[in-house]
């Protein structure tokens, strides 16, 4: 593991000395926080680019850096293999998963269109109190974040907490079960995840926030169609930006084995059940 991965995973402002000198975890009740915040300093270096597909991550090493016993270590690397975003080989441990280019732009070819359904069917039947105040919350978080006018690496993780909001809470307002379970197939391609920020660039951000805020009034009147259109051209915009960044990092050729082709193939077994949904739905 590269250096510059170990001050990554140390976390914003934190030399790898500082790293170093951090306290070993305190107490058990203390495990599941410093899973998760371990866990998100990982991706962040992942995704940035700090350590590159295939390279293995050490429990020791990274136990080390962060301050913190190998358990906590242990867990975050188990969530972020469930993610997709690492691989795991007896005898060998954990290294950083790749994806062929093609294969993350076949997974967001599907996510559109999985996306735009649970737009319009967001649209149709209406979000409820809960969901629109998550909604609500999001988009005044990512309004705060970007009005700084430029973003740092570190808060790649806050804009990935803020995207799977949005996007959660739309999935959930669509009420169709099999509709989130093959969305969540697309996101085990863990670049195409929601809260998987790969391409960062400011602009980027920026433009799709202002998508959120679109997409969000679109289903507030209730205008299905536009929702779906929305959510569709949303999806496939952050798809060309992923790629322009995979290819402007060199990562784009990087090999790997295919989820893909399940999804697309329980894609076509699923189209009925979709159906299935719209007549279940409420009116």
């Amino acid at each position: 593991m590269n250096d510059r991965l170990m001050v990554a995973a140390a976390g914003p402002g934190r030399s790898m000395e500082d790293a170093q000198s951090a306290s070993q975890d305190d107490g058990a009740g203390q495990s599941r926080t410093r899973s998760l915040s371990v866990a998100d300093r990982i991706r962040s270096a992942i995704l940035s680019g700090d350590v590159a597909p295939g390279e293995r991550l050490r429990e020791v090493q990274l136990s080390v850096t962060l301050g913190v016993s190998r358990t906590p270590i242990r867990s975050a690397l188990q969530a972020l293999a469930s993610e997709g975003l690492l691989d795991y080989a007896p005898n060998r441990g954990y290294a950083v998963r790749s994806f062929q280019t093609a294969e993350i732009v076949d997974a967001y070819e599907i996510r559109a269109m999985m996306e735009a359904l649970a737009a319009r069917f967001a649209a149709e039947r209406g979000l409820s109190d809960a969901g629109g105040r998550v909604i609500e919350g999001a988009l005044a978080d990512g309004d705060l974040l970007l009005a700084k006018g430029s973003l740092r690496d570190e808060d790649r993780v806050t804009y990935g907490a803020i995207n799977f909001a949005f996007h959660d809470a739309i999935h959930s307002a669509a009420r169709c079960r099999m509709l989130g379970e093959m969305i969540r197939l697309c996101q085990s391609v863990a670049p195409s995840s929601h809260r998987n920020i790969v391409a960062f660039e400011f602009d980027d951000v920026r433009r799709r926030h202002d998508d959120h805020h679109r997409i969000y009034d679109a289903i507030l009147a209730r205008d299905s169609y536009r929702a779906e259109i929305l959510m569709r051209e949303h999806v496939a915009s952050v798809r060309s930006s992923l790629v322009k960044s995979m290819l402007k990092r060199g990562v784009a050729s990087a090999v790997s084995v295919s989820p893909v082709r399940v999804a697309s193939e329980r894609l076509s077994a699923a189209s009925e059940a979709f159906h299935g949904c719209e007549k279940s739905a409420p009116p």
